[in-house]
C-alpha cells in the first residue's frame, strides 16, 4: 500500500522552513556550521545549531517545555493547515504520531539535576516527564488532541528512519488513516561530551569519505511529515520501500564489511520492487568517521555495480542523531518536489582528497541534475550504534 508523504515541516541549521532549507541545501551552504566552546570543556567544536528564538510551548502545556519540543513545534506549525485537514478528514482517533529521538529533554534534565545538587531542590520549571524518550510524541498528541497511537522510537541514529517505517506499518495494518511521523533531536552537553569521549568529534567541519576525515559534527533538527494512504494536494511523493537490519557487530563500531548496511539496502529495494540500477540518487549516512565511511563505501560498491549519484549532507547540517533519518528523507523529498525547478541534488561537500583505500563513488557536484522524468527513486541510508541499519526509498508515487 502506498504511503504518501503529503506535507513536510523541517527546521535545522540550513533554515526554518522547507524553502530556505532547500535553497541552502542545493547550494551546498555550510554557513550553519559554527564553532562554539560552550558544549565540551576546553574544546571549541563545530556544531550545527538552529539560530534565533523558537516558538514557545503553550502555557497550558508548560510541563512539556523543552528545546526538543520547541523544535518539533516549529516543524508542526509549518504544516498546521495540512494537519488540520487530516483531522477533519479522518478524525482525531485515526491519526497516529510516530517520532524518533535520542535526546528528548535530556538537556533540561541535566540542568535540573545540576540545580538540585547546588540547591537541594529541582527548579520550578523542571518536570521529570521532560526527559522521557516518549515525550515528543506525548507533547504533539496532547497539543493536537489526537487519540491515535502515539509513541517514540529511539534506536540512536536510525530512530526517525525507523519512525517512518513504523508509520507506514500503522497504515498498512489499518490502525491509522494518517500518521504524523519524523524525528527531532536538540543539541545537548550529554551527547556532545559523549561523542567527544569516544574521540569521534572533529575539530573542523566534517569531511566525509576524504582520506583526511577525522570525525563527526553534531547538529539539531526537527522533521515532520504527514503520511497517509491518500495523495494530498501537493506533490505525489511516497515512501516506496524500507529495509532494516541489525548485525549487532559492536556497541558503537559498524560491521567493517558493510554486510548489515547492504542487507538493509537490498531489503528496501525488494519492498519497493526495484533494482539497484533504478535508483537515481543515494543520500549516504556519511558521518566522516574512519569506520562508517569505509564500511558504507564497500556496501555501496557491492550493490550499485553501475554506480549511483551520491552525497553525504552531514557537512551542511551536522549529524542530527535521532532526527538524521527523517531529515535526510526530507532532503530526498525536497529533491523530488515541484519547487525544485532546476532538478538539483544535494552536493557532496568535502576537500576532494579521495581515500585510496576506499572504492571510488560517484559524487554529486553543483552541476549534477536529477532527471525531470518520473518515476524517480531516491534512497537514504541511516546507520546506528549496535549495528542498527535502515535504508529508505522515496520516490514519485505510482
Amino acid at each position: 500500500m502506498t504511503a504518501y508523504l503529503n506535507a513536510l515541516g523541517v527546521i535545522c541549521a540550513l533554515g526554518r522552513d522547507k524553502r530556505e532549507v532547500a535553497r541552502k541545501l542545493f547550494a551546498g551552504d555550510c554557513s550553519g556550521m559554527c564553532c562554539e566552546s560552550a558544549w565540551v570543556s576546553q574544546r571549541k567544536l563545530p556544531v550545527a545549531a538552529v539560530p534565533g528564538e523558537l516558538a514557545p510551548i503553550p502555557a497550558e502545556l508548560a510541563e512539556h517545555s523543552t528545546r526538543n519540543n520547541q523544535l518539533l513545534l516549529e516543524a508542526a506549525l509549518q504544516i498546521r493547515d495540512d494537519i488540520e485537514q487530516a483531522i477533519q478528514t479522518y478524525g482525531r482517533e485515526r491519526i497516529g504520531v510516530v517520532l524518533g529521538t535520542s535526546t528528548s529533554g535530556i538537556d533540561e534534565a541535566s540542568r535540573g539535576l545540576a540545580h538540585y545538587i547546588r540547591e537541594q531542590h529541582f527548579p520550578a520549571e523542571y518536570d521529570y516527564r521532560q526527559q522521557e524518550l516518549g515525550a515528543p510524541a506525548n507533547f504533539l498528541a496532547e497539543w493536537l488532541q489526537l487519540s491515535g497511537p502515539a509513541y517514540v522510537i529511539s534506536t540512536a541514529c536510525t530512530s526517525s528512519a525507523r519512525a517512518l517505517m513504523s508509520a507506514q506499518r500503522l497504515l498498512d495494518l489499518g490502525l491509522c488513516d494518517a500518521v504524523l511521523c519524523g524525528g527531532v533531536d536538540s543539541l545537548c552537553k550529554l551527547t556532545l561530551n559523549g561523542f567527544s569521549s569516544l574521540e569521534a568529534m572533529s575539530a573542523e567541519r566534517c569531511n566525509p569519505f576524504s582520506v583526511n576525515r577525522n570525525g563527526i559534527n553534531i547538529g539539531e533538527a526537527a522533521v515532520l511529515f504527514v503520511m497517509s494512504r491518500q495523495s494530498g494536494a501537493g506533490p505525489a511523493i511516497a515512501l516506496l520501500g524500507a529495509g532494516a537490519s541489525s548485525d549487532a557487530h559492536h556497541i558503537s563500531a559498524p560491521e567493517p564489511s558493510g554486510r548489515g548496511a547492504l542487507q538493509a539496502m537490498r531489503k528496501a529495494l525488494s519492498r519497493a520492487q526495484l533494482q539497484a540500477a533504478q535508483i537515481n540518487y543515494l543520500n549516504l549516512h556519511g558521518t566522516a568517521t574512519q569506520h562508517n565511511d569505509a564500511m558504507e563505501s564497500l556496501a555501496v560498491e557491492a550493490l550499485f555495480a553501475e554506480g549511483v549519484a551520491c552525497s553525504s549532507t552531514k557537512p551542511l547540517t551536522g549529524h542530527t542523531l535521532g532526527a538524521a533519518g527523517a531529515l535526510e528523507a526530507a532532503f530526498c523529498w525536497l529533491s523530488l518536489s515541484a519547487d525544485n525547478r532546476d532538478h538539483a541534488l544535494p552536493p557532496h561537500i568535502w576537500d576532494g582528497a579521495a581515500d585510496p583505500a576506499l572504492p571510488a563513488l560517484n559524487w554529486v557536484t553543483a552541476s549534477t541534475r536529477l532527471s525531470s522524468i518520473a518515476p524517480r527513486y531516491l534512497m537514504s541510508n541511516s546507520f546506528a550504534f549496535g549495528g542498527n541499519n535502515v535504508s529508505l526509498i522515496i520516490g514519485d508515487a505510482p
